[in-house]
Order: structure tokens, then sequence, then C-alpha cells
């Protein structure tokens, strides 16, 4: 007799729901051991040998372990160091009955446990911008970027060129047509070593585009900038979003704005140069803290967006690292932007010039989908609108609402 074993790897909890009820499990048997099927890692920084004792104990006596480095072995409490719990969600919920009462900060993680738990399950509520509705989860939405810059990277700005707002029209119209849900308008290239613009010529640029297409594209305007006048300026334009490529954390201007005009915004993680000492792990604390701006300033997190900031401050390896591992940004209970298109990641790999990131860019698009972006920020829509569609059929199978 054979049993026809089959490995049943990386499954979500809708899949082996779906593997469970395909078996005959009853809906009983199914609450019930959906959360033992689940396994989850947590990494934990700041904790003190004692803590990391009593943690380690705690989730042993629930079936489940805790990684800690050997010198967190010796007991003194003014050092602290970091651990790896690993455990089914069954098995984190009956830690959490227990840790909220012992000593050495443990009640503390155990609130900011149950928080990340919380975050990972609940499905990130819909945003709805310009009277469109991104209901997160249910398929890849695409911001189509249209650069009035004479240097962008790309080589598709289109700022000094003739009859500039025909052509924002005509781009405009064909990413619509394309499939594209945002557009993201920028005035200054933020490509390596680019020259930054004043105030003055950042609107001079802008401005006049946003005005034609507030009122003649049914799409929602993202605008790129880092200036707190340039946001104000923009959003009184018409422009719906802001897309700060600092995260509301370079100028304390720019989360007022925001705020005050309670519009979603988009934060990005940016540093001045390369150089971690955990990527993801520093990645999501400054992506953390612009959250935590935001909402100290009273705007809602259902309208803040994040982004990893691929190609800012970071080395290929830190790029490629990045993109394979989006789905650790999760945690952060946000929709993830995602921003590869043609950028220097893809030249790097595939030693190819920038009219030639095409395929490139579709398989970290697709990459990124899997791992778990919401929105994708592209130059070319068509392509990576059916790249998005097929990964959706296959990453989210039934969740569509259409193109």
């Amino acid at each position: 007799m054979t049993y026809h074993l089959r490995l049943l790897s990386g499954m979500k909890p809708h899949d082996l729901l779906s593997e469970f009820k395909r078996i005959g499990v009853t809906p009983e048997g199914c609450e019930l051991m959906l959360g033992k099927g689940e396994l989850i890692m947590i990494k934990v920084r700041n904790l003190s040998p004692p803590a990391a004792c009593i943690l380690k104990q705690e989730m042993l006596a629930k079936g489940g372990e805790v990684a800690l480095g050997k010198e967190m072995v010796y007991l003194n409490q003014e050092k602290t160091g970091e651990a790896i719990i690993i455990g089914t969600r069954t098995q984190y919920e009956r830690l959490l009955t227990l840790l909220p009462r012992q000593p050495f900060g443990l009640a503390a993680l155990a609130a900011e446990l149950a928080e990340l738990l919380e975050r990972i399950r609940q499905p990130v509520p819909p945003l709805t911008i310009k009277n469109k509705v991104f209901a997160w989860g249910t398929r890849t939405y695409l911001m189509g970027i249209i650069n009035i810059t004479p240097d962008s990277f790309s080589g598709d700005g289109l700022w000094s060129k003739d009859q500039l707002l025909d052509r924002v029209r005509r781009q405009a119209e064909q990413f619509l047509e394309d499939g594209a849900d945002l557009l993201d308008i920028g005035g200054e290239s933020t490509r390596p070593g680019f020259t930054p613009v004043s105030v003055e010529e950042e609107m001079q640029r802008v401005l006049p585009v946003i005005e034609v297409l507030a009122k003649e594209s049914p799409l929602p305007l993202s605008v790129d900038t880092s200036k707190p006048a340039v946001a104000k300026a923009a959003l009184e334009a018409g422009a719906d979003l802001i897309n700060d490529i600092w995260g509301l954390q370079k100028d304390p201007e720019m989360v007022k704005v925001v705020a005050g005009a309670q519009v979603p915004v988009v934060v990005m993680h940016n540093q001045a140069a390369p150089g971690y000492t955990d990527l993801l792990a520093d990645v999501a604390a400054f992506l953390r803290r612009s959250i935590a701006l935001a909402e100290e300033h009273g705007l809602p997190r259902a309208k803040v967006i994040i982004d990893p900031g691929i190609g800012f401050g970071k080395t290929y390896a830190d790029n490629l690292e990045l993109i394979n591992r989006l789905d650790e940004l999760k945690a952060l209970g946000a929709p993830i932007l995602l921003g590869t298109s043609r950028k220097s990641v893809i030249g790097l790999t595939l030693n190819l010039p920038v009219e030639e990131r095409l395929e490139g860019t579709a398989v970290t698009v697709a990459i990124g989908i899997a791992r778990g972006a919401d929105l994708i920020r592209v130059h070319d829509v068509k392509a990576m609108a059916r790249v998005a569609r097929m990964t959706d059929a296959l990453v989210r199978p039934g969740k569509q609402t259409g193109p």
C-alpha cells in the first residue's frame, strides 16, 4: 500500500482551511486546528537575560520555542539582547494568557505581541481616495509615474518639452486606459546625485499639471515631494495625497500639512547612505516612527501607506533582500507600496540600461505582490497591470474585484 504523501508547504491560513474542508474536517475542528497550523516567527529586541529565560520557559511549556544567543544565558540585567520566538498562533495565544503577569518588562512585551498578532490577522482597512475605494488585499493597485522633470533617471521626464500640458493629458489618459489606479506627479528628480530645485521651481513645474488633471482625470493624484510648501500648494490645486520620500521625518512641517488636510500619505524609508545593524528591523523601525508621527498629529493610521524605499540609502544586496522579505513589513498594519520600476538594482542584476529593464521590473513586481505589496509604482503601466493581474490570480485566488 502506498499512502501518497504530499508536502503542504508555505500555506497561508486560508489555504490550510481549504485543505481542512477538502478532507471533511468539521467546522469546529477547523476552528480549533487552524491556529495550530499557522507558524509565526517573531524577532524581539532589547530583551534582558532574565526576561529571555522566562520567555523561553513559557514558550517551551506551550510547545513552541525561543532561540537565544549564547550571551543571553548570563543573568546580567544590565545587558539586553535579541530573541526569535517560534510558535503557532495557538501557542502564542496561550503564551499571552500568562506573560502579562511576569516581571522584567514581559507585560509590555505581551502587549506588543498581542498588537502585532492582531495586525497580521486583520485585513488592512480600505481607503477611499477621490471617490475611489482601495480595498487592500483584494487586488494589486497601480500608480502611474508622471515626471515633470528634465533629469529623470528613467528618461521619461516631460519638463521643458513643447506642449507640456497636452503631453501630460495624453500620458494620463493612456495610463487610465492601461489600468492605472492613481497618478504620481513629481517635479524634482530624486535620482542619485540629483540637483535639488527650489520650492518655486518645483511649484512652477507641478501646479499647472495638477490643476489640469484634477479637473480632467478621474484618477486620484499623488504628488511626490518632500517640501511642505509644495505639498500644501499641490493639495490646494487639487492633489489627493502626498508621497514623501523622507517619511514625514525630514521637515516637521510636512506632517502638519498632511494632517491638517486629512489626506492620505505615502511614507517612504530613506537615509543618507547604506549601513544597517539589521536591515529589515531598521527599515521597520523608521516606518513605525513615520506612522506614529502621523497619528500623533491626528492623521489616522488608515491613511498612511508605507514604502520600503528601494534604491534609497541601500546597497544592491539591501535592495534585493528588501524585495524578497517585503512581507515582514505587514506587521506594521499598513498597505505597502513598492517602487522598483526601471531602478538600478535591475540594471546591475541584468547589466542593462534603463530603457531595457521591463522584464526585470516585471519580476520584481510579481515577487513584490507575492510578498504582500498592495500598490505598485511603475512607468510601464500596461505591462505591469498584466503582471499584477496574473500574479493576483495566483496569490489572491477568488479575491479579485476586477481590473
